[in-house]
C-alpha cells in the first residue's frame, strides 16, 4: 500500500504525521519506507538527523539517474541503492536532497512523470510505503500522487484552509482521471485541533456536512512534535504514552481499518 500526504498549503504537518505513521506501521512489524519528496528534507531529517550514510544516494540520485542516456547507469537499476536503514528496526527512508529542484525543468521537459511510480511497481519487500511531499503542486508531488494508491490531506481547522482545500481536491480529481484512475482520497486529516475552540469544530463540521472524508481521529497541538523532531525521532519512540502519541496509534488504525 503506498500512501501520500499532500497538501498545497505549508506548514500543516505533512512531515510529521508522514513519519509518525510510517513509525508506527514499522512498530507493529510492517517493513515501511519513506519516500522524501521534500527539497527541505524535513522527513530525511526527522529520521536520520545528520546522519545520511551516503550522500550521493538520494532521491536526487535516482531522478538523475533516470536522465541518463546510459541504460547500464546504476538508477536504471530501480530505487533500492538510493534507500538507507533507520535507527529504527523495520523503518527504511528514500532521503531527499536539495539537488532536486534544479531537475524539475528538464524531468518535466523529458516527461519523465511516471518514474517514481514505475521504479515503486518494482521495489521488493515493503508492506507499506508512505511518501512525504512539497508543500505545492510541481513534478515532484504530482509524481508521488501518480505513484500511489492513497491520498491522505492534512488540514489546519482554519477559513483559509478551507477556500485551499477545494483547489487540492480538484488538482487530485484531475490527476486520478488524467494519470492514476486507482488514486482514492483516503482521508482529510483534522491537524493542531483545538475541540474546546468554536472555529476547528465549525470548519470540521462544515466539511463533514458536505460529506467531505473527515477522518473521525483528529490531532492535538503539542510542543512534543517540536521535540520529537529536534532529537530525530518519531513520537512513537521519543514519548510512546503521550496524547498525541495515542493520536497518531488512532490514526494509523483509523486508515488501516478503512483499507481492510
Amino acid at each position: 500500500m503506498r500512501r501520500v500526504i499532500f497538501n498545497q498549503k505549508g506548514g500543516v504537518g505533512k512531515s510529521t504525521i508522514t513519519c509518525n505513521l510510517a513509525a508506527i506501521s514499522a512498530a507493529e512489524g510492517k517493513k515501511t519506507l519513506v519516500i522524501d519528496m521534500d527539497i527541505q528534507g524535513n522527513s530525511t531529517h526527522y529520521l536520520l538527523g545528520d546522519k545520511v550514510p551516503d550522500p550521493d544516494a538520494t532521491l536526487a540520485h535516482f531522478f538523475k539517474e533516470t536522465l541518463s542516456l546510459n541504460p547500464f547507469s546504476k538508477g536504471q537499476e530501480g530505487l533500492d541503492d538510493n534507500i538507507h536503514a533507520t535507527p529504527f528496526p523495520n523503518l527504511y527512508v528514500l532521503p531527499s536532497h536539495p539537488e532536486m529542484e534544479p531537475l524539475q525543468g528538464r524531468l518535466e521537459s523529458r516527461y519523465k512523470i511516471y518514474k517514481l511510480r514505475e521504479a515503486l511497481d518494482q521495489l521488493q519487500g515493503y508492506e507499506r510505503v508512505y511518501i512525504d511531499t512539497p508543500p505545492i503542486l510541481n513534478f515532484f508531488s504530482r509524481s508521488a500522487l501518480i505513484a500511489s494508491h492513497a491520498c491522505l490531506i492534512p488540514f489546519d481547522c482554519d477559513q483559509f484552509s478551507r477556500d485551499a482545500l477545494y483547489t487540492l481536491l480538484a488538482a487530485i480529481a484531475e490527476i486520478k482521471a488524467d494519470h492514476n484512475n486507482g488514486l482514492e482520497i483516503e482521508g482529510i486529516i483534522a491537524n493542531q485541533y483545538q475541540g474546546r475552540a468554536t472555529l476547528p469544530r465549525q470548519m470540521v463540521n462544515a466539511l463533514l456536512s458536505e460529506g467531505q472524508p473527515v477522518l473521525k481521529t483528529k490531532l492535538s497541538p503539542s510542543v512534543k512534535v517540536r521535540e520529537s523532531h529536534s532529537q530525530s525521532q518519531p513520537l512513537i519512540h521519543y514519548a510512546p504514552d503521550h496524547k498525541l502519541t495515542k493520536e497518531f496509534k488512532a490514526l494509523h488504525k483509523e486508515i488501516h481499518k478503512k483499507q481492510a
